[in-house]
């Protein structure tokens, strides 16, 4: 079984695309063709009635914590309740990425991202981690994307330029009360939000409370003109007290120098005051379109996620196992192996296939069994009566024995 340190499990086909790249598979007769479909909707449906109990039990457990909620809360729980239900929607919440497959950047990665130079757009941002109680960021999908930007060397013209970037980022973030938040910020919320296509070296602008910095240049442009035009007018008020008027011009000229040295202080700091406000302009013009949902909404996006990867999964692994493996079957590695070379031959994609996660779930629909340390599929006719059996039967309360795969007892 191959190891791949540059691929990732997500696998980028919606469900319904990856179902007709199986399906036109010229392997598969018309009669097996029309049993896959079925075998693909009863999987969904299995699939997506599992997740419907796990997005009630999701926003059950973020309830107290929804900054948007327009619902009447119950009664204030104690202390320890409140950190317990914390504890379980922070679980609830991880489990949740790692079955979207995202990762989540370590401490080291979140310290070395607030340390790079400078953004994208060349300005340095300053994030106190202390006002943060929880903070979590997730990410999917590691490209190289495309940007674009006026280039001084091109007269203003627009130049193309290519950068790292997360095609998804996601924040869980909990804060404390810190001087750099408007009092209107509950901070006993959970604050939820996702991202598309963000410059790796533009993570800390997505954070609360992220300042722009000045650089030590801007603070020699800044500060050293205003303080000598501070230092020469306070001089020169003194000198004036205690000159004669024969020293008139010369006060003049002490003056007007004070003066220009001054304003070309102030000018400095103008100017770089309308350069981090037009900033800050282009950022909230940015983060509206690549905000893709906050809050609740993050959990729901998420969830669909994750449902939709485990159908990807088992029909992926099903498919090649039942129509691809020897009668003896496969070992787990050989048929990992197979899946990724068939998405990289059939729709030229290089995934890192999650196989134990995938027979995991294939074993649990009971539609496959193993038989000396090997994988075989059942026959997909007893398949499909297997999975009309447990779709049936979910809210049975007396249910007769399920039929078998295999037809023997």
């Amino acid at each position: 079984m191959a190891e791949y340190k540059d691929r990732e499990h997500f696998i980028p086909l919606r469900k319904s695309d990856l179902i007709e790249l199986l399906c036109r598979d010229k392997t598969l007769t018309s009669e097996e063709r029309n049993s896959f479909r079925q075998f693909c909707i009863l999987v969904s449906a299995i699939f997506h009635f599992e997740y419907l109990k796990q997005l009630e039990e999701l926003k059950d457990a973020y309830a107290p914590f929804d900054p948007d909620a327009d619902t009447k809360s119950p009664p204030p729980i104690d202390l320890d309740e409140k950190l317990k239900n914390e504890v379980e929607l922070l679980a609830r919440f991880a489990a949740l990425m790692e079955r979207a497959n995202f990762k989540r950047l370590s401490p080291d990665e979140m310290l070395s991202a607030l340390k790079e130079v400078a953004t994208v757009s060349g300005i340095r941002t300053h994030v106190d981690l202390n006002m943060f109680e929880h903070l979590q960021v997730y990410v999917r999908g590691e490209v190289v994307g495309r940007m674009y930007r006026r280039s001084w060397r091109k007269l203003g013209r627009k130049e193309e330029f290519y950068v790292p970037q997360y095609q998804r980022l996601a924040l869980l973030v909990k804060l404390r009360p810190h001087k750099r938040l408007d009092r209107e910020i509950d901070t006993a919320r959970v604050y939820l939000k996702i991202f598309k296509d963000i410059p790796k070296v533009d993570r800390d602008m997505l954070l609360p409370g992220a300042r722009v910095r000045f650089t030590q240049l801007d603070r020699a442009i800044i500060i050293y003109p205003l303080a000598a035009g501070i230092g020469l007018t306070l001089y020169n008020i003194g000198a004036s007290i205690l000159q004669s008027s024969v020293a008139v011009l010369g006060s003049l000229v002490t003056w007007g120098l004070a003066g220009a040295i001054g304003g070309y202080g102030y000018k400095s700091y103008y100017s770089y005051q309308v350069k981090k406000q037009d900033y800050n302009l282009k950022l909230t013009k940015s983060l509206y379109y690549k905000s893709l949902d906050n809050n609740t909404g993050v959990l729901m996006r998420l969830l669909d996620e994750a449902e939709e990867q485990e159908c990807r999964e088992t029909f992926l692994a099903y498919f090649c196992l039942w129509k691809f493996a020897p009668p003896e079957g496969w070992k787990s590695e050989q048929l990992d192996d197979y899946v990724e070379l068939y998405l990289e031959g059939n729709a030229n994609l290089k995934v890192d296939f999650e196989i134990g996660d995938a027979l995991d779930k294939l074993e649990r629909l009971q539609i496959v069994r193993k038989v000396n340390g090997c994988f075989v599929a059942e026959p997909i006719d007893k398949v499909l009566e297997r999975l009309d059996w447990t779709w049936d039967h979910y809210f049975q309360y007396a249910n007769p024995e399920p039929p078998s795969v295999r037809g023997v007892e």
